[in-house]
C-alpha cells in the first residue's frame, strides 16, 4: 500500500493575516502545517496500521508539499506523526499558482512517484485554512483520472476497494470506490495523534527530497502567475467594527430598534 498525502504550509491561524501584492504573506516565523491536513495524515497512518504485518513492511506513506523551502516545517510535522518520506516541490515558476496550478504540480509529483511503483491512495484534508477553497481534492482526482471521495468521516480499505461514509445535513452516505482513488477526509474523521519523542527527534534529521517544475515536466505556462485562471485584484484589511450603540429603553426601545434596522437596511 502506497499512500500520498498532500500537505500545505500555511500561516498560523492565530497569527495576523497580511497580504503582499495581493498574495498571502507567508512569514516563516508563523508558518505551520495546515491543521486539517493532520486528519489526512492520521487517516493514512491508520489505514497502514490496519494491514497485516507483511503488508505494513512494504507500505509507504509520502507527505508531499508544493512550497518554498520554509514549507519543510509542514513536512517535519508529518515526519513527527510517522510518515515515511517527504517531498517538497519548489520552484520560482510556481509562485502565484492558483488552485489549477497547484493541482497540476501535485498531479505531476504523484505521477513521478508512480514511476517508482503504484500509488494506491491520495489522501487530503478537507480544505486549506489559508484559502478554504476545498476544490483541490476533486481537481486532483479529475487530473489524475481517478475516482473521488470527498469529506469522508470514516475510511476503510479492503480488497482493493475504498469504503467511506460522508455525513450531509439530511443523510449519512455510504460510498465505495476502486483503488487507486483520491480521498479527502473531514475534520471529524479522527483525532490526530500526538508525536512521540522518538519520532520528534528522528524528524529533525530526515531527508526531504526537493523537486523542481522541470523535474516534473511542468510547462512554465501551466503553473504560477502565467497559468493562473483566477486573479486577486484587491486585498485590504477588514474594516474596524463600528462602535456599539447603546439605547436605554424608556418606553421607546422598540421604536429605536426599528429605526436602527431600517437605517442599516437590515429589514
Amino acid at each position: 500500500m502506497r499512500i500520498v498525502v498532500p500537505v500545505k504550509y500555511v500561516p498560523d491561524i492565530n497569527a495576523e493575516r497580511k497580504f503582499v501584492d495581493c498574495r498571502v504573506d507567508r512569514d516563516p516565523a508563523v508558518g505551520t502545517l495546515n491543521e486539517l491536513d493532520e486528519n489526512a495524515l492520521e487517516a493514512a497512518l491508520r489505514i497502514v496500521e490496519a494491514l497485516d504485518e507483511a503488508e505494513q513492511e512494504t507500505s509507504e506513506i509520502v507527505a508531499l508539499t508544493v512550497a518554498p523551502p520554509e514549507g519543510d516545517v509542514a513536512l517535519r510535522k508529518a515526519f513527527q506523526m510517522g510518515v515515511d518520506r517527504g517531498v517538497r516541490v519548489s520552484d520560482d515558476a510556481l509562485a502565484g499558482s492558483d488552485y489549477s496550478g497547484t493541482t497540476a504540480a501535485l498531479a505531476a509529483a504523484v505521477r513521478r512517484l508512480e514511476t517508482e511503483g503504484p500509488v494506491d491512495l491520495v489522501i487530503t484534508g478537507m480544505a486549506a485554512l489559508d484559502g478554504l477553497g476545498s476544490v483541490v481534492p476533486a481537481l486532483l482526482a479529475a487530473t489524475l483520472g481517478r475516482p473521488s471521495v470527498t469529506f469522508a468521516k470514516t475510511v476503510a480499505v479492503a480488497d482493493g476497494t475504498l469504503q467511506a461514509t460522508r455525513e450531509t445535513d439530511e443523510a449519512t452516505e455510504s460510498l465505495t470506490a476502486p483503488l487507486p482513488a483520491v480521498l479527502s477526509v473531514a475534520d471529524t474523521a479522527n483525532r490526530p495523534r500526538f508525536p512521540n519523542f522518538k519520532l520528534i527527534m528522528a524528524a529533525r534529521s530526515k531527508e526531504i527530497e526537493q523537486w523542481t517544475a522541470a523535474d516534473l515536466g511542468l510547462e512554465p505556462g501551466a503553473v504560477g502567475t502565467a497559468g493562473a485562471r483566477t486573479e486577486t485584484t484587491l486585498a485590504a484589511p477588514r474594516p474596524e467594527k463600528p462602535p456599539v450603540e447603546l439605547v436605554q429603553d424608556k418606553g421607546e426601545g422598540g421604536k429605536a430598534l426599528a429605526e436602527y434596522l431600517i437605517r442599516h437596511e437590515l429589514v
